[in-house]
């Protein structure tokens, strides 16, 4: 079966053929790095990252680019209501992002670039398109740069809206357009901004508007033409938009394919800083482990809206949990000659649009089959499911043995509770031992009681005694 995927752009979902054979070049955009980053922010990494692994999978040699916004508004204004400069406050909040992503073992991208390393190329590009007359410098004396939208006929074709039914753009005094719907691609500095919040260029010093950034930089690292945009749902329009307008205007193909991520919510609303209802991702790995949070969000299907909630995520993490518990039991079981093949129905549900729901529903069954057998004494054959749950588990970002969860929050702490406990639980395993070789059952018994106790269960299986709270 080939790979299949859902192109918000044609609303189908259709065989993937990338441009060049045997590789695949991503795009995805990354966040604004204002404040920390929450469990909304962190879904679309999270997707994305289960994409390019597929992708690598089936063998593709990806180029992935996710971008930072490092420059903007919101990051100028939080800066100063908090009396540090803008690019410091950027800088903290990338490294807090950089920190969310490891504990949710996301994989980093080919190259990361960020907004401000670009800003000859935006100049370039913004050059370029006001040559081809799709742009034009405001003639109010600003600095700024527009994208005019009428001078570009198929504007609106990405989410299939007609120029006279959209709103008005927000980012620009409207004095300076020629439309009201017309784009800032470059933002003339102002006096009430700092100068280091501005670079050079021919229509004066200012900074580049948001939508020019990805196209840019897009352009630079992925060539002209490229196989997969994707973002939240929530950038299709005006950012995916805009961005789409202004390359083909400027005479560059762009995306064959794009791929949106549905929003998180809470009580109905999509989870932002603004609305006042994000949970940091902090916060949430001081109560779950990052392995945990991971797996809940890709349960779910990339194009699913979740509604948020901590009893939700601890249902999930009960769930992995039970993956984990067979894994403790049976991973030790895999035979050297075991190979790690995926289960033809994991398979198909990947290939279908990355069905991580069905996709993990084959990794259940695999799990119960798996306790089945061990019940049944069948130890090799167990040991064979296990093989096919962690590559399944490897596939997802998931393996609980990935060094990558053992890093910070929750899930250090657990592995440090998790040796101090084993160290003791062997000791006692230990006298047990002893007190069975010498016939001493009793002892024994009493040693395994004292260990129920405190509420650990003892397996003796072939290769030794285990034990799982």
């Amino acid at each position: 079966m080939t790979f299949r995927l859902y192109d918000t752009a044609t609303r189908e979902v259709r065989d993937f053929v990338p441009l060049e054979e045997g590789k695949a070049g991503l795009y995805v955009c990354g966040l604004t790095v204002q404040s920390e980053p929450h469990v909304g922010h962190v879904r679309s990494g999270v997707n994305f990252d289960v994409l390019q692994r597929w992708l690598r999978h089936l063998g593709y040699d990806v180029t992935f680019i996710r971008n930072i916004t490092d420059i903007d508004d919101k990051i100028l204004i939080k800066a100063a209501e908090q009396g540090r400069p803008w690019y410091n406050l950027a800088y903290d909040m990338h490294r807090e992002l950089d920190k969310a992503y490891a504990a949710l073992n996301v994989a980093p991208p080919t190259y990361e670039p960020a907004a401000t390393g670009h800003v000859p190329e935006m100049v370039e590009l913004i050059a370029t398109l006001i040559e081809k007359g799709h742009a034009y410098a405001a003639e109010d004396g600003s600095g700024d740069v527009y994208f005019d939208v009428r001078s570009w006929p198929q504007y609106g074709e990405l989410t299939r809206q007609g120029i006279d039914d959209m709103e008005a753009a927000e980012d620009a005094d409207p004095r300076g357009k020629r439309d009201p719907r017309d784009f800032a691609l470059w933002k003339g500095r102002k006096q009430s901004e700092p100068e280091t919040a501005s670079w050079p260029s021919p229509w004066g010093r200012g900074r580049p508007g948001w939508h020019i950034e990805c196209s840019a930089m897009a352009g630079k690292y992925l060539g002209e033409a490229f196989d997969i945009h994707g973002g939240g749902v929530d950038l299709r329009f005006p950012h995916h938009e805009n961005e789409q307008a202004q390359s083909r205007a400027a005479g560059h193909p762009f995306a064959s394919y794009w791929m949106h991520n549905a929003w998180i919510t809470t009580a109905g609303e999509k989870m932002s800083k603004s609305l006042g209802n994000s949970l940091t991702i902090p916060a949430v790995l001081q109560r779950f482990r990052g392995v945990e949070l991971r797996y809940y969000l890709v349960a779910a299907h990339y194009r699913s809206h979740v509604e948020f909630s901590f009893e939700a995520l601890e249902e999930a993490a009960v769930g992995f949990r039970r993956i984990e518990g067979f894994l403790d039991r049976a991973r030790d079981l895999v035979p050297a000659d075991a190979v790690r093949e995926l289960p033809e129905a994991f398979v198909e549900a990947m290939d279908d649009d990355l069905g991580t729901p069905a996709a993990t529903a084959v990794l259940f069954d695999c799990v119960r089959e798996g306790n089945r057998l061990l019940g049944q004494g069948a130890t090799e054959e167990a040991g064979r499911h296990a093989a096919a749950v962690v590559a399944m588990l490897d596939v997802l970002g998931l393996d609980p043995q990935d060094p990558a969860f053992a890093g910070s929050g929750a899930a250090a702490q657990d592995q440090k509770l998790t040796t101090a406990v084993d160290a003791l639980v062997r000791g006692l395993l230990d006298q047990r031992a002893q007190a069975r070789a010498a016939k001493d059952f009793a002892a024994a018994d009493a040693i395994r009681d004292q260990i129920k106790a405190a509420g650990i269960e003892v397996e003796d299986t072939p290769n030794g005694p285990k034990w799982t709270i």
